[in-house]
């Protein structure tokens, strides 16, 4: 499995629960593993939805 760094995606968010402090918007959930762990463990398949964050320089 290729590693995905979610905090590197667009659709990454920090919730404010303590038992659930990562957030994916593009899969609507919140989650205490990294969201990318969660869709592997769930469905076997790599998050498909990845999408870079746009830097401005």
């Amino acid at each position: 499995m290729k590693r995905i760094n979610c905090r590197k995606c667009e659709f990454y968010y920090v919730t404010w629960e303590a038992s659930k402090p990562h957030g994916c918007k593009a899969y609507g959930f919140k989650s205490a593993q990294i969201p990318s762990m969660v869709v592997f463990n769930s469905s076997g398949v790599e998050c498909s939805l990845f999408k870079a964050k746009q830097v401005n320089k």
